[in-house]
């Protein structure tokens, strides 16, 4: 395992699309739901062990058994069901996988996989783990929204990254978790869900004016 490679995969800098996305927090930042630095914090330890949970889980198996990557797509679609969230999903697993093709030699992959499932084939096509492809697809849950945190509520940009400071040992404990789980079949992968990022999606998606794509 390199750690100079994981650090190439899991930059907020890769020219992913990353950083178009709010990950659901421009939405609840409309309703009223998130307001301050400590409403920031609670919506990322929740996505974290819901969605980030899923996602680090779905791209640990992608990275164990990129074989299965098919497989693994149809499961992570049924878990998400928001279509404009897999739409967001599947445009930064396009814009993913096309900064990977520049880095490393991929397999071809078929249809559009969603993010985690591109992220766990760029980790395999890197050479690094299941625990490693975990670790970046829960730090990447957390530092997009953070990053959006400070454009959406004008957050001391310091402040916000203590907060990802305070959560790098329950990301590290979720990607332990999903790494450990990365050989089950798909239907016993996690499932945990987040109703409110769902609905915020679809009515975000109608909005004429807006800061990021999701």
């Amino acid at each position: 395992m390199s750690l100079a490679t994981l650090l190439v995969l899991a930059d907020g800098r890769l020219p992913s699309g990353g950083h178009a996305h709010s990950g659901g927090l421009e939405a609840q930042v409309s309703a009223g739901r998130v307001r301050d630095l400590d409403d920031v914090f609670g919506f990322l330890r929740g996505k974290l062990a819901t969605g980030g949970l899923v996602s680090a889980a779905f791209a640990a198996a992608a990275c164990r058994r990129p074989g299965d990557g098919a497989a693994l797509d149809q499961g992570l679609d049924a878990r998400t069901p928001s279509p404009a969230l897999r739409k967001a999903s599947r445009a930064q697993g396009r814009a993913l996988l096309r900064a990977g093709r520049a880095m490393w030699h991929l397999p071809p992959t078929g249809r559009e996989p969603h993010q985690p499932i591109a992220l766990g084939l760029l980790a395999s096509a890197a050479g690094l783990g299941p625990l490693e492809a975990a670790v970046a697809a829960a730090h990447g849950v957390t530092t997009g929204s953070a990053s959006a945190a400070v454009r959406l509520l004008g957050l001391d940009p310091y402040a916000v990254h203590g907060l990802l400071a305070r959560l790098a040992p329950e990301c590290d404990r979720i990607a332990a978790e999903a790494a450990r789980r990365s050989d089950d079949p798909v239907d016993d992968l996690p499932a945990a869900g987040s109703p409110l990022l769902d609905i915020g999606a679809e009515h975000h998606a109608t909005w004429e004016v807006r800061l990021f794509a999701s």
